[in-house]
């Protein structure tokens, strides 16, 4: 009885040690193999090719999870065309608003608003009078006075030149291109413009305080007096 179950123990051990010889990535014999070994090709994951699990860069596919350059998701607005260049800021006020206005809802403004005093209020001020915190009308920390979104410089800039200053910044503002998705910089845009006026337009012509008299001469030889 004793060499009995000595035998029964040392083919236990020796059933017990084969079941452990798998290689790599294959556990051995599955109880329901189609179903563990998935037949379509997996993003992520490992693909079954004959034995073993084979990476598919292994099998010559290569798939790296970025997107086809030039491409753009469903939904997305069109992308910025121009560079950071002199040139490009030039050529940025062709660049026009891929949104619809009538999209431009109460609550996207709202939203809008929350964007701007979120991101820019803290240098443009949330009255966008260039007077915010690091600022603070010179105790801020702040060494120059960001810009006044209201003054009429801001106000003839298009909107592309505006959006091509939040895509890579200017001066001492910097980008914000990784803060704010495409859409949202329009909607920050269509809030600034929401909140000017008019600009000013400038006199033409100075008027003629000396009420001095000149004199010219005709063709015909005539002297007349204005």
């Amino acid at each position: 009885m004793k060499n009995a179950l000595i035998i029964i123990s040392i083919v236990s051990a020796a059933v017990g040690l084969a079941s452990c010889g798998a290689k790599g990535n294959n556990p051995g014999r599955a109880y329901m193999p189609d179903m563990y070994y998935s037949r379509a090709y997996e993003t992520y994951g490992y693909n079954a090719s004959d034995e073993y699990y084979t990476h598919l860069y292994q099998r010559g596919i290569h798939y790296n999870a970025l997107p086809v350059n030039g491409t753009m998701a469903r939904g997305d607005v069109e992308p910025y065309p121009f560079p950071n260049t002199d040139s490009g800021y030039a050529q940025s006020s062709a660049f026009k608003s891929p949104l619809d206005t009538v999209a431009m809802s109460a609550d996207v403004m709202k939203e809008a608003e929350r964007l701007y005093l979120v991101n820019c209020a803290i240098c443009h001020g949330p009255k966008l009078d260039g007077n915010g915190p690091l600022w603070n009308g010179g105790n801020g920390p702040f060494p120059a006075a960001p810009r006044n979104l209201l003054d009429d410089y801001t106000k003839k800039l298009a909107d592309g030149t505006i959006y091509h200053v939040i895509e890579y910044g200017k001066g001492q503002m910097g980008s914000y291109a990784s803060q704010l998705r495409p859409e949202q910089r329009w909607w920050v845009i269509a809030y600034i413009r929401s909140k000017q006026g008019p600009a000013t337009t400038a006199a033409t012509a100075a008027t003629d305080s000396t009420n001095t008299t000149t004199t010219s001469t005709t063709a015909a030889g005539t002297t007349t007096t204005k």
